[in-house]
C-alpha cells in the first residue's frame, strides 16, 4: 500500500485508532459517547469508507481531539480517484459472477439501508434521509415469560422481562412484535434485514447469521391481491431481481431453515382479512417449520395470543426511556448538522440540541410525547423550526408539523415557485387530505400511482388556481417531492411517510364532508381509532358533541363492541377543545360503567386512550381485590404528573400485609429517587423490587435493607451488589446477566434462598454456587454447552426452574437433587420428559411440551404430585393421575379437552384454564360437573357454556363479568 501519508483515508483511520487507544475506549464506549452506530464507527476506524463530516465531528468530540486536522484528511480522501464518502475502497473486483443469493443480499442491504426522517432537513428534502446504521436505536422489548401459573399471586410470578431488542429476540424463532404507531417496529425490521444481509448481526443474534431476509410489508401485499407464496415474495414487493430468481430458490431457502421472514403491519390489513392473513402465516409455518418469522402489529389490532397456537413469542415495544430520548435527540441533531449549509447553522444546532435535551428532561409531558421515535423526530424538527419554541399538545404538534413541512421548507430556501408550482398550505392540505381520506375509506395505507393521479385530477376542476400551474402528474410530483408527507416507495405506489399523518388529514376530510355516520360505523375497527379521536379534535363544538353522542348510541345498541365504543368516546373527550357539559356527563357516565379495569389487558386498553381517562378512574377506596393492580397499572402506564398524584393516593390505602405488584412495576416510568421515597418506601420490608435503569439502581440506597430484588437491565457484579445486604437479601433475580463473568459474588449473601439467572452468556457453569443453601434456583436462556453438574452440590435445593436448552436426550440425565419438590420446564428445553419419575417427592410440575404416553405414565406414578401446570398438551395421551388436586391448562388450540379431565384427574379440586392463548370462541365446562366440589378458574374466556350447572361460588372468571346496562 506504500506510505500511509500517500493514502489520506488510511492515515485518517490510523489517527482515529491511535486516539481511541490513547483514551482506552472500547467500541461500545465509543458508540455510547458518539451516539453513532457500530457499523459507522467500525468503518471509520478501519478506513473502509470516507466518514461524513458529522461522523468525524462526533468522533473528535468523544476522543477529545481537534476536528480540523481530521477534516483536512477527509477532504484529501474525497479528492482521491474513485473514492466517495459512501463507497467502500480497495475492494477487489469479484473474480466470478456473484450468485443470485449474493445479488439479493446486496440489494436488501442497499434497499433498506436508509430511513426517511421527519423534518430532518427543511432546506433539502432529498437529504432528509438517515443512514440506518447511524439512526438505529436498539429498542426495549418486554415479555412476560410463559408457563408460570396464572392463578397464583402476581408477586410470585416472574415479572415482565425488559431487554434490548437484540437480547429479547435471541433464541426466538417466531416473534409477534406489538408497538404503537411510530414506536419503531418497521425500523427494527429494516435493521434486522440489513444486519442479516450484511452479516453484521450482534453476538446475541448469532443464530440468525447466514439467514436470507424477506421483507414483506402487508400494506403492499394486501393491496396487490392474494397473499404470496414463497416464489412470489420478491415480485409482490416490487424487487427488481424477481425476474431472475432461480426456480425453487425461495422454497429451498425456507425449507433449509435459512430464511428470516419479516412481516410488517398486521394492523394495516382490514379487520375482515386478518383471519385470512393468519391462515396464510400458518400455512407458511406448517410448510417451513425451521424458518424464522418476525411479525409486527399495533397492540389493539389482534388479541393476546393471536399466534400462540403457532408458538410465537409475544414481545411489546416499550416507550423510549429518558436515556433513549437523549440519544435520539443527539443523533437527530448530528444528522441535521451534517446537512447544515453554514458554520452558523451548525453552531445553532449545537445550541438547540443542548436546550432540547434540557427541556425534555425538565418537562414530563414533553418527555411523554417524545417517547416514540416518530414523535421525538417531530419534536426535534419543530424545535429547530421554531427556534426553541414548542407546541404543547399532540394535535398542536401535528398542525405545526404540517405547516413546517408544507410551507416553511421552501421559505427557508428563499424559493417562491419551486419547479414552477406554488401551492399554499391550504391548497396542499386539501389535496393531501383527499388522498388520505381515500386510503382510510378503502382501508389501505398505500395506493397505486394511477389512483393517486385520478384523485388529484378529480380535484383540479374545483381548484382553478392549482390547475393553472400544471397537470395532475406535475401537481402530484410536486406533492411527493416538496410536501415532506408523501413518499413513492416504488415506481407505481404512493403512501404517507407515516400513518399518523394519513389519519390526521383523513379525519379532517371526514369532518369537512360531514361523514359522521361513516366515522361511527367504523369506530369499532382499530384502524379507525386514531381517525375518530382526531376527528373530534378537528370538529367544531356542535359537531364534536354530535359525533360523541352517536358513538354512545351505537355502543348502547351494539353489545359486542360496546366497551370499545364507549371507551373510545371517553378518550376522545381529551381531544375536544370545547364540549357541551351534558355530552361530557353522558360520555363519562357510560365510561364509568366499564370501570374499574379488572385485568392487565383492560388496563393497557384504558391507558392507550390517554391521560383523560384518569379523570374517570376510581380508587383507591371501594376497589375489589382484583381491581387494585389493574387500576394502578392504568395510571402507571399513562405516566404523567397527574398519574403520579393518582398513584400516591394508594400508598396509605394498601393494607400492611400486601403491596400492589403494579405499584412496584410503575417505578420505571417516573423519577426513580422521588418514586422510591414517596411511594415505595412504606413497603420496603415486603418489596419484590425490580430494577431496569441506573437511576433506579442508584435509588436503592433509599430502600435498604432489601430482601427481594430483580435486575432486568445489564449490570456488572459490583453494580448488582452495591446496595444489597448480605444478611437481609433472600431472593435475587438477574434477568440480563450478559456482563457477569463468574458467580463468586453470590457467596457474599449467606441468607439467599432464591436465585434466578438469565442470559448469562459469559458463564459456562454454576460451580461457584456449590454448597450454598439455596432452596430455589431458576436458570433461563443460558449459552450452549453450559454445565449443570453443580446442581448436585446444592444440598437444600427443592425448587428448580429450567427455561433453557438442556444437553440431554432424556430428563433422567439431569443432575438435580433427588428431593426436588418443584420442577418447572420450558417448552424449548429440547429434552424429553422420560426419567422424571426419579424425583419421587415432586409436589409441583410445570411442563410446556406435550408428554407422550410413556411420559404420562411416569407422571401419573409420582406419589406426591399435587399441582400440575401444562400447555401444548394432548390429554388423549394421558393416563389417570389420582394425586393431582390442582390443574392449570393452557391449550394451544380451541379444543380445551375438558371432557377428558374428570377421568384423568378424578380427585381434582381446582382447575385453571387460560383461554387467552387458544382463543376458543366457546369454552364448554359442562363435562367438569362430574367432579364434586371443584373450583373452576377461567382466564379470558369469551363464551362459557354450562355455567348454570355449577354453584355460582364454584366459578371464577378473570376478568370478572360486568353487570349489563339496563
Amino acid at each position: 500500500m506504500g506510505d500511509v501519508h500517500e493514502d489520506p483515508l488510511a492515515e485518517l483511520a490510523l489517527r482515529l485508532r491511535t486516539l481511541r487507544a490513547q483514551r482506552g475506549l472500547q467500541m461500545g464506549g465509543l458508540q455510547q459517547r458518539t451516539g453513532l452506530g457500530r457499523t459507522t464507527v467500525s468503518q471509520a476506524l478501519n478506513g473502509q469508507v470516507v466518514p461524513t463530516e458529522a461522523t468525524l465531528a462526533a468522533l473528535a468530540k468523544a476522543l477529545g481531539a481537534d476536528v480540523e486536522p481530521l477534516l483536512a484528511l477527509r477532504e484529501a480522501a474525497v479528492r482521491q480517484p474513485d473514492v466517495s464518502p459512501f463507497r467502500m475502497v480497495r475492494r477487489p473486483r469479484p473474480k466470478v459472477e456473484p450468485s443470485f443469493a449474493e445479488r439479493y443480499l446486496s440489494y436488501v442491504a442497499e434497499r433498506h439501508s436508509q430511513l426517511t426522517v421527519v423534518g430532518l432537513d427543511l432546506s433539502r428534502p432529498e437529504r432528509a434521509r438517515w443512514p440506518l446504521d447511524a439512526a438505529y436505536l436498539s429498542l426495549e422489548l418486554a415479555e412476560r415469560p410463559e408457563g408460570w401459573p396464572a392463578g397464583v399471586e402476581e408477586a410470585d410470578r416472574p415479572p415482565v422481562v425488559v431487554k434490548r431488542a437484540e437480547s429479547a429476540l435471541a433464541g426466538c424463532r417466531r416473534v409477534l412484535l406489538r408497538g404503537l404507531a411510530g414506536s419503531g417496529k418497521t425500523t427494527l425490521l429494516q435493521w434486522l434485514a440489513v444486519a442479516t444481509a450484511r452479516d453484521e448481526l450482534p453476538e446475541e443474534l448469532a443464530d440468525l447469521r447466514g439467514q436470507t431476509p424477506f421483507v414483506l410489508p402487508l400494506r403492499t401485499l394486501v393491496r396487490r391481491g392474494p397473499l404470496p407464496g414463497p416464489h412470489d415474495f420478491l415480485s409482490s414487493v416490487g424487487t427488481p431481481l424477481a425476474a431472475s430468481q432461480p426456480e425453487g430458490w425461495a422454497d429451498g431457502v425456507l425449507a433449509r431453515g435459512e430464511a428470516l421472514v419479516l412481516v410488517d403491519g398486521i394492523d394495516e390489513v382490514p379487520q375482515e382479512q386478518r383471519g385470512a392473513t393468519r391462515d396464510w402465516l400458518e400455512q407458511l409455518l406448517a410448510a417451513y417449520r425451521e424458518a424464522n418469522f418476525v411479525v409486527t402489529t399495533r397492540p389493539s389490532a389482534v388479541p393476546e395470543g393471536w399466534l400462540a397456537s403457532s408458538r410465537f413469542t409475544e414481545l411489546s415495544v416499550r416507550p423510549m426511556s429518558t436515556a433513549d430520548i437523549g440519544v435520539f435527540v443527539g443523533r437527530w441533531h448530528t444528522a441535521a448538522r451534517h446537512s447544515a449549509a453554514t458554520t452558523a447553522d451548525r453552531s445553532q444546532l449545537h445550541d438547540l440540541e443542548a436546550a432540547l435535551q434540557m427541556t425534555v428532561r425538565a418537562q414530563r409531558d414533553l418527555a411523554q410525547l417524545s417517547s416514540t421515535p416518530l414523535m421525538c423526530a417531530l419534536i426535534c424538527a419543530l424545535h429547530r423550526d421554531r427556534r426553541g419554541h414548542l407546541p404543547h399538545s399532540r394535535m398542536e404538534l401535528y398542525e405545526a408539523a404540517l405547516s413546517m413541512l408544507l410551507v416553511r421548507r421552501d421559505l427557508e430556501r428563499s424559493i417562491d415557485v419551486p419547479e414552477g408550482i406554488q401551492l399554499t398550505e391550504h391548497q396542499s392540505i386539501q389535496l393531501l387530505q383527499r388522498l388520505a381520506y381515500w386510503l382510510i375509506r378503502n382501508r389501505q395505507t398505500e395506493t397505486d400511482l394511477a389512483t393517486a393521479l385520478a384523485l388529484v385530477s378529480d380535484a383540479l376542476p374545483a381548484m382553478q388556481a392549482v390547475a393553472e400551474q400544471g397537470t395532475a402528474d406535475q401537481i402530484l410530483a410536486h406533492l411527493i417531492g416538496r410536501s415532506g408527507l408523501l413518499r413513492q416507495p416504488t415506481m407505481d405506489t404512493i403512501d404517507f411517510v407515516h400513518r399518523t399523518f394519513q389519519d390526521y388529514l383523513g379525519a379532517k376530510a371526514a369532518i369537512e364532508a360531514h361523514d359522521f355516520p361513516l366515522l361511527v360505523n367504523n369506530a369499532h375497527d382499530d384502524q379507525w381509532e386514531d381517525v375518530i379521536r382526531m376527528a373530534v379534535a378537528h370538529a367544531r363544538p356542535g359537531e364534536s358533541a354530535d359525533l360523541l353522542r352517536r358513538l354512545i348510541q351505537r355502543g348502547d345498541a351494539d353489545s359486542e363492541h360496546r366497551p370499545r365504543l364507549h371507551l373510545l368516546a371517553a378518550a376522545s373527550l381529551y381531544y375536544a377543545t370545547e364540549i357541551d357539559p351534558d355530552v361530557r356527563r353522558l360520555v363519562e357516565e357510560h365510561a364509568r360503567a366499564l370501570m374499574p379495569p379488572r385485568s392487565r389487558k383492560e388496563a393497557d386498553t384504558l391507558a392507550a386512550l390517554g391521560p383523560g381517562i384518569l379523570d374517570l378512574l376510581p380508587g383507591p377506596r371501594g376497589l375489589e381485590s382484583d381491581e387494585v393492580d389493574p387500576v394502578v397499572r392504568t395510571a402507571a402506564v399513562i405516566g404523567s404528573d397527574q398519574a403520579y398524584a393518582f398513584l400516591q393516593r394508594f400508598v396509605p390505602s394498601l393494607p400492611p400485609s400486601s403491596v400492589s405488584y403494579e405499584l412496584i412495576e410503575g417505578w420505571e416510568r417516573f423519577d426513580a429517587a422521588r418514586y422510591a421515597q414517596e411511594i415505595l418506601l412504606p413497603f420496603r420490608d415486603r418489596l419484590p423490587l425490580a430494577v431496569q435503569t441506573h437511576d433506579q439502581r442508584n435509588a436503592l440506597r433509599l430502600l435498604r435493607p432489601i430482601t427481594e430484588i430483580s435486575f432486568r437491565g445489564k449490570f456488572t457484579e459490583d453494580e448488582i451488589i452495591e446496595h444489597l445486604s448480605p444478611t437481609h437479601t433472600e431472593r435475587l433475580r438477574i434477568y440480563s446477566g450478559q456482563l457477569l463473568t463468574n458467580l463468586k459474588f453470590i457467596r457474599k449473601f449467606p441468607s439467599l434462598k432464591e436465585l434466578t439467572l438469565s442470559d448469562c452468556i459469559q458463564l459456562s457453569h454454576i460451580e461457584d454456587l456449590a454448597g450454598l443453601r439455596l432452596s430455589n434456583l431458576g436458570l433461563l436462556q443460558l449459552p450452549e454447552g453450559f454445565s449443570f453438574n453443580a446442581l448436585t452440590s446444592l444440598p437444600q435445593l427443592t425448587e428448580l426452574a429450567l427455561y433453557t436448552r438442556l444437553p440431554w436426550e432424556n430428563l433422567g440425565d439431569l443432575p438435580a437433587p433427588s428431593d426436588l419438590t418443584s420442577l418447572r420446564l420450558a417448552g424449548w428445553i429440547n429434552t424429553r420428559l422420560a426419567g422424571i419419575s426419579k424425583w419421587g417427592q415432586l409436589k409441583e410440575l410445570v411442563i410446556n411440551t406435550a408428554p407422550n404416553p410413556a411420559e404420562w405414565q411416569e407422571i401419573s406414578e409420582l406419589p406426591s404430585l399435587v399441582k400440575l401446570f401444562i400447555s401444548q398438551y394432548d390429554l388423549a395421551q394421558a393416563v389417570t393421575t389420582p394425586t393431582v388436586t390442582y390443574l392449570q391448562l393452557t391449550p394451544e388450540d380451541a379444543d380445551t379437552q375438558l371432557n377428558l379431565v374428570p377421568d384423568i384427574f378424578p380427585n381434582l379440586e381446582q382447575i385453571f384454564v387460560n383461554c387467552h392463548a387458544a382463543l376458543p370462541d366457546i369454552t364448554d365446562i359442562t363435562p367438569l360437573k362430574r367432579l364434586q366440589k371443584l373450583q373452576i378458574y377461567l382466564t379470558e374466556a369469551r363464551n362459557v357454556v354450562g355455567l348454570e350447572e355449577f354453584h355460582p361460588d364454584a366459578i371464577h372468571l378473570y376478568p370478572r363479568l360486568r353487570a349489563k346496562r339496563t
